[in-house]
């Protein structure tokens, strides 16, 4: 039997000031799961906690999740949710926090589970006891929307993408005033975050006529609307654009999947703490070089978006959102050439072990993910390899 499946939350509630909606819903207890203290400086946690109190409930609050959630942060967040026994789970922040959310809630309803268990798929069922709410802050990992979550094994150095639709958020709400306070480099960020899930789920090899509309969608959203978003970031309408064109490329990659940049993007997180939007931006334009030979998807979205080379449209863009072209160009954490040597053969065979390369358009080898690595380093070029 030839079985697919096309899975999104039950309701996405998107538009200005659609956090409000949380004085909507019924329930007696909810718990409130954040990151740092942007949703608090805003403050967008006291309005949501406001307006689920207007909804009678009481609130509790778990912040602080830290930018890569560990095993430890996703457990311990399971054991404070069982003292406190809510029937709503809801996540706000950016996509750490929703997808730190996401495996609290396992942990809250199967505090058994082995995270082994969870790496090989092999999730319990959830809502017994709640259901998830899903609110981000940054228009980029889409975690709103999608059966993925990306937990860090601090002790191996390895991000492991977990993948259920058990985890599928149940509601989704998507305000674009939360994403119009996020600072400009962030928006580059995430932003070529989203256009690498809109492209990499357009060329998979899981793609379907249900998913690709929405990835080519997706595409045409961010090349028309992140460079403002990130010059203008009071500019609502681009704001509302990159955060729906966020969703869109989420609704497609959960059922489509992805490809090795997300994979490559993966390890060289883990091992160097490199931020996950960032590696991708500067990761994508080589492995689109790389997966050209294998796809005439490639030209579909040229055609579509009216530019002769994709590749180095995707190079533009970078520029014009201040995303280096090489990863040795990288500031936010130590990339020397020593440092990345060192660790090039087992992040490539790291990679190639990826899920996510299981749905690259391009059959591919740890040897060659090797040389897309090395040409991102350097800044030279994947078209040989």
């Amino acid at each position: 039997m030839d079985l697919k499946w096309f899975r999104v939350p039950k309701d996405i509630v998107f538009g200005q000031g659609t956090l409000e909606y949380l004085s909507t819903i019924s329930g007696k207890k909810a718990t409130l799961v954040t990151g740092g203290h942007s949703m608090k400086k805003f403050g967008f946690l006291d309005q949501a906690k406001k307006e689920l109190e207007n909804a009678g409930m009481e609130v509790m609050i778990i912040d602080g999740v830290e930018p890569n959630p560990s095993i430890d942060t996703v457990i311990e967040g399971g054991r404070k949710m069982a003292k406190f026994n809510p029937d709503w789970i809801i996540a706000i922040g950016g996509g750490s926090a929703l997808d730190a959310a996401k495996i609290m809630w396992v942990y809250y309803e199967n505090p058994e589970t082995k995270f082994e268990d969870l790496v090989a798929g092999k999730f319990p069922i959830l809502r017994k006891k709640a259901k998830f709410i899903a609110i981000p802050s940054t228009s980029g990992t889409a975690s709103e929307i999608t059966a993925f979550s990306v937990i860090t094994d601090t002790v191996n150095k390895i991000k492991y993408p977990l993948v259920s639709y058990e985890i599928t958020p149940d509601i989704a709400i998507l305000d674009p005033i939360i994403p119009s306070k996020t600072p400009a480099h962030i928006t580059a960020n995430t932003g070529m975050d989203v256009m690498t899930h809109a492209i990499e789920s357009y060329v998979s090899n899981a793609a379907t006529c249900y998913t690709k509309p929405l990835s080519m969608e997706s595409i045409k959203m961010v090349y028309e609307s992140l460079v403002t978003a990130y010059t203008n970031g009071s500019d609502l309408k681009a704001r509302e654009n990159m955060h729906n064109a966020s969703t869109l490329a989420g609704m497609a990659f959960t059922s489509a999947s992805l490809g090795i940049v997300h994979s490559m993007a993966h390890k060289i997180g883990g091992e160097l703490g490199i931020t996950h939007g960032l590696a991708n931006a500067i990761l994508l334009p080589y492995v689109v070089e790389y997966n050209k030979k294998s796809t005439n998807s490639f030209d579909e979205i040229e055609k579509t978006l009216g530019v002769d080379d994709i590749v180095s449209t995707l190079k533009e863009i970078n520029q014009k959102v201040g995303i280096p072209l090489s990863l040795k160009e990288i500031d936010e954490v130590d990339v020397s050439e020593e440092k990345f040597k060192n660790i090039i053969e087992r992040m490539s065979v790291n990679t190639f072990n990826d899920p996510c390369t299981l749905t690259n358009p391009r059959s591919t080898s740890p040897e060659d993910i090797k040389e897309i690595f090395l040409a991102a380093y350097y800044g030279t070029t994947a078209k040989n390899i």
